[in-house]
């Protein structure tokens, strides 16, 4: 009988609900400790005297731990499991964002930020695909870009964070990140709800394992529904499945091989794109508004009104993804993005700017809601965590490069040149996900991933 047969048939109830709440809280904090960066900036700055291009290098620092969180997650997730790697990452990040807080100078503070962000990525590369092997494939499209959409809810703390507490508050910029920390406390209860990923369990041999995790949520899923569990589809056929070592040199080797070289193209692609244009415009939104004559408390209360308009724009998304497909709902909302950020080049006035920043800020998470949903369905079992922190981690380069690029086009193209360079990334996006993206939605992983999986290694 099989367990991931099992598994896919049970309907979304309460304990699937519940992993979306630890997953999403994961996420609220990744995010809030993500955007925060932003708030800190003009304190930081009269703090130590920098110059714009410190402030470039403090904006690519959290981006750049990304990067290597999530190389790391993903290998560490397919090698050791998921939920560890969970774990150990938001130690990680809540460890080195109080060491961020008592920075005695620059360097300590970028340093902190560098390892704060490696915490974050690899939390935040871990729990899509570690969620989304619970979740049966007619609601995984909603479910992950759901889980994706608590990212939205830490920016809104983010920006009041900044209004009331870096802004107002004496070494506020300090409080802020004690504050971004709490959620070490998450740890023991992480510890004692989240159970392994079956598949994982699956694809490691670990099969005893596996049947425990199935059987205790078929019997929370049952006392939830109070009715009886659906049928289990017949003539089905698991193959058993093999242990395999993972290192970076297979996994790079593996996803740019055979058929799946054109999925790993174009979902790192996609990353690249999202992620630049997203960490461009929320680093440096606070202070470009500032630059076109808004006050700093004015430029911190238009943020949370820009940061707001996330919260519709990823469940939107997530809505969306499962009746116009995940790769059609990517190239929706890059479009819309697109548009978005050329209205915003041609504003002047601060009410317009704000509005036409909200619309961007709509459409650019409400991509990321379809891009977390759609990247862990690309990639094996045996692969996926791997293959997910790695698409992840070539889009943090575009976010290590980004508030540096916009620093300097800032200063020689202006605040139109900024978003005019924004629409054209953001097109090159769109053009590429209609005519290279893969259909997923309402299909399984397996249908998805392990017929080419076995074509690919036997090339």
């Amino acid at each position: 009988m099989s367990l991931l047969a099992r598994l896919d048939r049970l309907p979304l109830s309460r304990p699937h609900y519940l992993l979306l709440l630890l997953g999403g809280l994961g996420y609220t904090f990744d995010g809030m400790d993500s955007a925060v960066v932003a708030f800190l900036l003009p304190s930081v700055q009269d703090e130590w005297g920098l110059t714009n291009a410190q402030l470039g290098l403090i904006g690519s620092a959290t981006p750049f731990g990304f990067l290597f969180g999530a190389t790391c997650a993903g290998l560490l997730g397919d090698r050791i499991g998921r939920r560890k790697v969970m774990m150990w990452a938001l130690a990680v990040y809540a460890l080195f964002s109080v060491i961020g807080a008592l920075s005695p100078n620059y360097e300590i503070f970028v340093g902190a930020r560098v390892l704060a962000g490696f915490g974050a990525g690899a939390e935040s590369a871990i729990i899509a695909p570690f969620l989304s092997e619970f979740v049966p494939a007619a609601r995984r499209g909603w479910f992950v870009g759901a889980l994706a959409g608590f990212f939205s809810f830490g920016f809104v703390a983010a920006a009041l964070l900044g209004r009331f507490v870096v802004q107002p508050v004496p070494e506020g910029w300090r409080w802020a990140q004690i504050i971004t920390a709490l959620p070490i406390v998450m740890l023991l209860w992480w510890r004692r709800s989240l159970p392994e990923s079956p598949r994982y369990l699956l694809a490691n041999g670990r099969t005893a394992e596996a049947e425990k995790v199935v059987v205790d949520l078929e019997e929370k899923v049952r006392a939830a529904t109070r009715a009886p569990l659906p049928p289990i589809p017949e003539a089905v056929v698991e193959k058993p499945a093999e242990a395999r070592k993972i290192g970076l040199v297979s996994a790079l080797k593996y996803l740019w091989s055979g058929s799946m070289a054109r999925r790993t193209a174009i979902t790192w692609l996609i990353w690249f794109v999202i992620t630049f244009s997203y960490y461009g415009f929320f680093t440096w939104i606070p202070t470009l508004l500032v630059q076109q004559g808004i006050t700093v408390t004015k430029s911190f209360e238009f943020s949370i009104i820009i940061y707001l308009a996330q919260v519709p724009g990823y469940f939107s998304a997530a809505w969306l993804g499962e009746h116009l497909d995940r790769k059609n709902t990517i190239a929706l909302y890059l479009a819309g993005a697109a548009a978005s950020a050329f209205w915003m080049s041609q504003m002047t006035d601060p009410v317009l700017i704000t509005t036409s920043a909200a619309v961007l800020s709509f459409f650019l998470n409400g991509t990321y809601a379809a891009v977390y949903s759609y990247t862990p369905e690309v990639f094996p079992t045996w692969i996926r965590a791997s293959g997910t922190g790695l698409s992840s981690a070539f889009g943090r380069v575009g976010s290590i490069i980004a508030p540096s690029v916009i620093g300097i086009s800032a200063a020689s193209l202006g605040f139109a040149g900024v978003f005019g360079l924004t629409t054209a990334v953001l097109a090159v996006g769109v053009v590429c996900t209609l005519l290279f993206g893969l259909s997923t939605a309402g299909r399984s992983l397996e249908d998805l991933t392990e017929t080419d999986a076995t074509k690919a290694v036997s090339r």
